[in-house]
């Protein structure tokens, strides 16, 4: 059976790496109609808004929707066209699997961590004013109903995939009333998960801990920022490629799955881009289609490529965009 799913290719590199993974897709025998929208730049050099009304509606219609990194100038006093696509949705919980991969190289194997983070408040809240010249004010925003959504769909995450561990991801010590309210939310959902343990740590603890020992940590659930900086240091530990951004608003509504490339105009046109940072979220989506035969055999593929030692040059190859996917589907067999 088919399936229709918004793409929203994204900006720099977005394209070209897009353009790869639809063209694994279609090997692999997965039946995907496309609905590409505009955002970001591509959505402004067509005299458009950033974030077009019609692309919101779009994955409102379909459901499940794929989008690349879109570009907001750092510094600019603009929103985060990101950040403004996950508030028109209200897709208040980001997963992402930080999750070894078979045949990459990295510092650590067998890592399974699953991060769950709250993408609705917090610092991203994005409240700042100028309280004299040269004093600026950002108030961090936490509320009982945010962390309390959060918690419950950590714990159902955990109960749904067999998890037996939820840490929460805190500041406490310091902010005692804003990430003391995390804690007492979480802890007043766990009563109603038995089976699953709840843990708590420090954030700074956290950091340290991930890169120590990553094994003793099942599923991780954190506001917006710490949980940001633990997705990215959670990559690095399992060579960058850490799965998938998922943006739900629960486990069986609306999806959104998010590349993990940045804009990287410096390799726009040259044709080395990775197109995992695609393909990767792209193949959870495929899981979370039901499509669960193409997601392993482009998994299992894809680690035989790796152990070949083919890659692009981030991953220490010399394989191009093209060629690389090239060669993942010779071996989809």
């Amino acid at each position: 059976m088919g399936h229709t799913v918004t793409l929203i290719c994204g900006d720099g590199v977005g394209r070209e790496v897009t353009e790869a993974g639809k063209r694994l897709f279609s090997a692999a025998g997965v039946d995907i109609d496309w609905e590409e929208m505009p955002a970001g730049e591509e959505a402004v050099a067509q005299g458009l808004p950033s974030l077009p009304d019609e692309t919101i509606a779009s994955i409102r219609r379909n459901r499940v929707a794929i989008k690349g990194r879109l570009h907001t100038t750092a510094g600019s006093g603009q929103e985060s066209v990101n950040v403004r696509l996950r508030k028109a949705l209200d897709l208040f919980a980001a997963v992402r699997p930080i999750r070894s991969l078979p045949g990459l190289k990295s510092r650590y194997s067998d890592v399974d961590v699953v991060l769950v983070r709250e993408c609705t408040e917090d610092v991203y809240a994005g409240i700042e004013h100028e309280v004299v010249p040269g004093v600026v004010q950002s108030l961090k925003v936490t509320t009982a109903t945010a962390c309390t959504r959060i918690a419950r769909f950590a714990f159902e995450y955990a109960r749904r995939w067999d998890r037996k561990t939820v840490t929460l991801v805190h500041k406490a010590n310091i902010m005692k009333r804003s990430d003391g309210l995390f804690i007492a939310c979480g802890r007043a959902v766990a009563e109603d998960y038995p089976e699953i343990a709840l843990k708590t740590i420090i954030a700074d603890n956290a950091c340290m801990q991930m890169v120590k020992w990553p094994w003793q940590f099942d599923v991780m659930v954190a506001q917006n920022l710490f949980g940001d900086l633990l997705s990215d240091l959670g990559a690095g530990l399992v060579g960058g490629i850490a799965g998938s951004w998922g943006l739900l608003r629960d486990e069986t509504d609306l999806h959104v799955y998010e590349a993990i490339h940045g804009v990287a105009r410096e390799l726009v046109g040259q044709g080395i881009a990775n197109p995992l940072t695609f393909i990767r979220p792209a193949s959870e989506m495929l899981r979370h289609l039901g499509e669960h035969e193409a997601w392993r055999r482009i998994n299992d593929a894809i680690s035989k490529t790796l152990a070949a030692g083919i890659g692009t040059p981030d991953l220490g190859g010399d394989a191009s965009t093209e060629g690389f996917v090239d060669v993942v589907i010779k071996n989809l067999g």
